[in-house]
């Protein structure tokens, strides 16, 4: 098994960043201008969504329960040799921490070695400082928030 884990600490709630982390409207603000669509409810379908409408990656929320966690399964969709690793699994987990909460994300798939793991592991730590740099002060990163190729 391949596997990626990122963990950080945002000042925020678990609320505040429950929202960011699923609110569409948010989540341009600081991934890329990409977006995510679901109704959010164990068993619905999700996708990762260029601005243009161009699906990078799909799933399905395998568990939710707001704020503390959330789990989805993840296929890319854009790059033959990712897509054709199959399902990987990414799971959200957070933890309040007096005024700040522990964000942990795991990213994994059966795949060893995994390219899709290796390419998310550049990834997600930008998408994360961006979103801890505007949950805390207001702004995304702006050599991050270019929207991706």
């Amino acid at each position: 098994m391949s596997r990626f884990v990122y963990v950080t600490y945002i000042r925020t709630s678990p609320e505040h960043l429950w929202r960011a982390l699923t609110d569409p409207q948010f989540q341009i603000k600081y991934w890329f201008g990409m977006h995510q669509e679901s109704d959010w409810t164990a068993g619905a379908s999700w996708k990762l969504c260029f601005a243009d409408g161009r699906i990078a990656d799909e799933g399905e929320v395998l568990e939710i329960d707001p704020p503390r966690r959330l789990v989805l399964s993840w296929r890319h969709q854009l790059a033959p040799e990712l897509k054709s690793e199959g399902e990987a699994r990414c799971i959200f987990e957070l933890e309040p921490l007096e005024d700040t909460v522990k964000l942990t994300i795991t990213h994994s798939s059966e795949a060893t070695p995994s390219r899709l793991i290796d390419k998310i592991s550049g990834g997600w730590p930008k998408i994360l400082a961006s979103l801890k740099s505007l949950l805390e002060t207001g702004e995304a990163l702006a050599a991050i928030h270019r929207p991706a190729a």
